[in-house]
């Protein structure tokens, strides 16, 4: 099999330190392919960056509205937050509207990922608890789907459940593929994942941007789902997270969601297009790089990557004193890639 191209090199000084490899792909919500780098055919696991599709099912089914959910919830929904102050007063709130408590969620819990957030539950005497878990939100999504359809709320997050069934069938359907025979694991929340291609998970957010092929109620799921992304961008992520400084960047034009081990996918309306990536190492920092490299160079794009006050492709490389010793930039493949407008 041959190599991934570099996609990402990290500088240190007058040489190249490291290299991140990967794969990346560009589809319109036909299924025609604009643009690919690397081996768009592998399987990959998703993993959190599905959860924008994975939220249409809370939506579709009907469990949003009756439980008169609005767009912090929705977003919080497809978020993989900080578990800053903000985020879990949320989820509990959320709770309680269901009639639970944190005890209810199956994700676990962890650490914020804030140090000042980690540091004000210490001086608190308090230790992080599920509602803490960065996947919380979506956990509360299952919850008030199980609850609304008459499903248990216990082991919600088993395959055979029945909002897992309809979630992973929501997907496939995205992707124009069945995930029914796809290998199969487990995620680090404790839901089931499938193995998907870059080429058909990018499909299925260019459909979530667009709407083509979708029944009238997904579309108008998929709206939403969109609309609260981009109004709620700190609920999705937070406090100096690419995620969240990318959408406040884009002011509506692009929503994008990142996923463990050097995922990341978007999705961009006005183009039509859908986009997936994965880092073969896993390596966030080369993800987010990769992202916002790709993003630049769609016409539609390119002003939201000029002159922003955010640095959005480019990150410094700072020794322990402060100092820009180096650089995360993208590799020559990213810098050649080449995308035109929809014929």
């Amino acid at each position: 099999m041959n190599a991934n191209s570099v996609l990402v090199e990290v500088t240190r000084g007058e040489m190249v330190e490291s290299r991140h490899r990967g794969a990346v792909a560009l589809v319109y919500s036909n299924d025609q392919t604009i643009a690919r780098i690397g081996d768009v055919t592998r399987l990959i696991y998703p993993r959190s960056a599905l959860k924008p599709l994975q939220a249409l099912h809370l939506i579709e089914s009907g469990a949003a509205a009756a439980y008169q959910l609005g767009e912090r919830e929705i977003a919080l929904a497809c978020a993989s937050h900080n578990g800053e102050e903000q985020h879990v007063a949320a989820v509990v709130h959320w709770l309680k509207r269901l009639g639970l408590d944190e005890s209810a969620l199956e994700c676990g819990a962890h650490s914020p990922r804030r140090s000042v957030d980690r540091e004000a539950l210490l001086s608190q005497g308090k230790k992080p608890g599920p509602a803490h878990n960065n996947c919380s939100g979506k956990h509360c999504g299952f919850l008030t789907a199980a609850l609304h359809e008459g499903h248990p709320p216990q082991a919600y997050i088993a395959r055979e459940h029945p909002v897992q069934q309809a979630v992973l069938a929501l997907i496939g359907e995205l992707a124009g593929r069945s995930l029914k025979e796809a290998p199969s694991g487990v995620d680090g929340c404790g839901i089931p994942v499938a193995g998907m291609a870059l080429e058909h998970l990018a499909m299925a957010f260019a459909r979530f941007a667009t709407s083509d092929g979708l029944t009238g109620g997904r579309a108008s799921a998929a709206r939403q789902v969109y609309d609260a992304m981009i109004k709620e961008p700190f609920m999705v992520a937070g406090t100096d997270r690419w995620c969240t400084n990318a959408i406040e960047a884009g002011r509506g034009a692009f929503i994008v969601k990142t996923g463990a081990e050097g995922v990341y996918c978007a999705a961009i309306p006005e183009a039509g297009i859908g986009v997936a990536l994965k880092i073969d190492d896993g390596a966030h920092r080369a993800s987010e790089c990769a992202m916002g490299a790709v993003l630049s160079k769609i016409p539609c794009l390119k002003a939201f990557f000029t002159d922003s006050p955010i640095e959005l492709i480019r990150t410094p490389v700072n020794n322990v004193a402060g100092k820009t010793v180096g650089e995360i930039a993208p590799g020559p493949a990213l810098q050649e890639l080449i995308i035109t407008n929809r014929g």
